[in-house]
This record gives structure tokens, sequence and C-alpha cells, in this order.
């Protein structure tokens, strides 16, 4: 494939065509099926008259200009409804939340890859050391599946050495922990739930993207939106514990990233009120339904 970069619409993030969607998954022969998969979803999605999706005008103005069929009704949360979410990946650990609330304000990095990334020992190690070297609170959600051996992945000494101030899941109550007055940034892999959770609750993010949407997720965190910074991989293509300490300095330092976090949390959040965009279109389908 040549490389080349791709602006779809002004406003939008550039994007490479080495990042594309099905471009970042698997081998040759998977990434054909889901190449295949996105383009009979388009043929599909063009015989529609309109689509519903978890997002707002204010976050994708330029993306809904170019596709209008896409009608965005979210943030889609479940603090929304007064309620709780469902379709746990994983069993939560909600006692975190209790050790949360023993935090500071705005004081702890919440770490979270999602259901499926996963690490080798080295990533995982520089990782693990580069929390160390923060020498911040930290929240990690580390799945049994997140590497190898997550029992034994960690380096020698790094729990006891970060027992005062880290505290490891192997998951995590995410929106009611993203909405606790003590995380202060959001280190994700940038799944587009993740996004709009941290988005919806006014956090900064470190972006760690890996593969399909999320590479373009952070581009709008960090490129349009301006409220995260992307780590840079190394001449081997790992993230250091310097790099991470790095980034995390820089934004947790510039309270220009939290001022913005908190401007876009409030025009998303108005979506879903009274006269709000994403209301006004939940509103509109169901007077169509009536009719």
């Amino acid at each position: 494939m040549k490389k080349q970069k791709i602006v779809l619409a002004p406003d939008m993030p550039e994007l490479s065509t080495e990042n594309l969607y099905w471009a970042t998954i698997g081998d040759v022969r998977c990434q054909k099926i889901i190449f295949d998969l996105i383009f009979h979803g388009v043929k599909a999605m063009k015989a529609t008259d309109s689509l519903f999706c978890n997002s707002t005008y204010d976050l994708e103005s330029a993306a809904f200009s170019l596709a209008p069929q896409f009608l965005p009704i979210g943030p889609l949360l479940a603090s929304n409804r007064l309620g709780d979410s469902a379709g746990y990946f994983w069993p939560e650990d909600s006692n975190c939340l209790k050790w949360l609330d023993q935090q500071q304000s705005n004081s702890v990095i919440y770490v979270a890859f999602g259901s499926t990334t996963v690490f080798d020992k080295i990533q995982f190690e520089e990782l693990a050391l580069g929390l160390e070297l923060c020498d911040r609170p930290f929240l990690w959600v580390v799945r049994q599946d997140t590497t190898k051996d997550a029992n034994d992945a960690c380096p020698e000494g790094f729990k006891d050495r970060v027992a005062s101030r880290g505290r490891m899941v192997s998951w995590a109550p995410q929106q009611k922990v993203l909405s606790h007055p003590s995380i202060a940034c959001f280190l994700s892999h940038c799944g587009w739930n993740s996004t709009i959770e941290g988005v919806s609750n006014g956090v900064t993010f470190l972006c760690w993207p890996n593969v399909a949407d999320q590479l373009m997720n952070a581009s709008c965190i960090c490129d349009v939106w301006n409220v995260g910074l992307k780590f840079n991989r190394n001449e081997s293509g790992v993230i250091t514990r310097e790099e991470i300490k790095n980034k995390v300095d820089q934004v947790l330092g510039d309270g220009n990233f939290k001022a913005r976090a908190l401007e876009l949390k409030e025009k998303t959040m108005s979506s879903v009120r009274e006269g709000g965009s994403s209301k006004k279109s939940i509103q509109s389908f169901i007077e169509w339904i009536k009719a």
C-alpha cells in the first residue's frame, strides 16, 4: 500500500494509509476479512435513511457534515440513566472506589487499555516502571490476559515499592472511576467508549492507541480537541518509562489541558440536556415513529 496522508474533510484529523482501520489488525488474511466486513457494512449503511451513533455534533461536527445520515445521540452513559453499566467483560473491583476516596483531588493517573490490548513483557515492564517513575498515585487495570502471565510480569519488587500509592485491579467500574474527583488523567488505548467516557467527565488524556479506530480517536483527542498527548515510541517500537513520565508531567503540569477538557465536557454533556442536539435527535425519531 502506498504511504500517504488522507484528510476526509476540513477540521478532521489527518489519517495515514498505514493506520486505516483494517490495516492495523492481524495478518494480511485477517485484514482482508476486516476490509470486506467494513465494505459490506458501508453498502448497507447507504441503504438507510439514518443511523444512530454514540457521539455529539460538538465532538465531530466535520464528520457529521460529511455523513449527514448519522444522528449522534450521545454521550450514552449509565450515569445519564441514573443506573449502572451492564455487560462487563470481567468482574469489577468496586473496592477501588473506596481507595480513590482516600486520594487527593486531581491526583490519580487512571490506566486502562480496554478488553483486548495485550503487551509483551518488555513493554509491560516499561509501563510499570514508568508509573513508578512518575511518583504519583495510580489506579491500573491489569486483566489476567494483559500479558502472558500478569501475575509474574511486574518488575521485581515493583508492587512493594508502589504499595503506598498504586493500586492494580483486574477490572474497574470505569464510568464511576472517571467521574471521581481524585482522577487527574486517563492513560488510555483510546477505544471509542473509553474516549467518550473520558471526555464526558472532563479528564485529560495520555494516548496509547494500538489498532483500528483507536488511532483516529487519539488524533481527535490530541490534534483536534487538544485535551491530551500521544506517547512516542523509540527505535525498537517501545514506549519507554522516561517517555511515560515526560508526557504525564506535561499533561498534568499545563493547566490549559484541564481547562479545555472541562470546556469539552460541558459542550458534550449539554447535548443530552433539554434543547441539546442529541436530545433533539431522539425526540425527532420518536415523533417519526408516532407519525
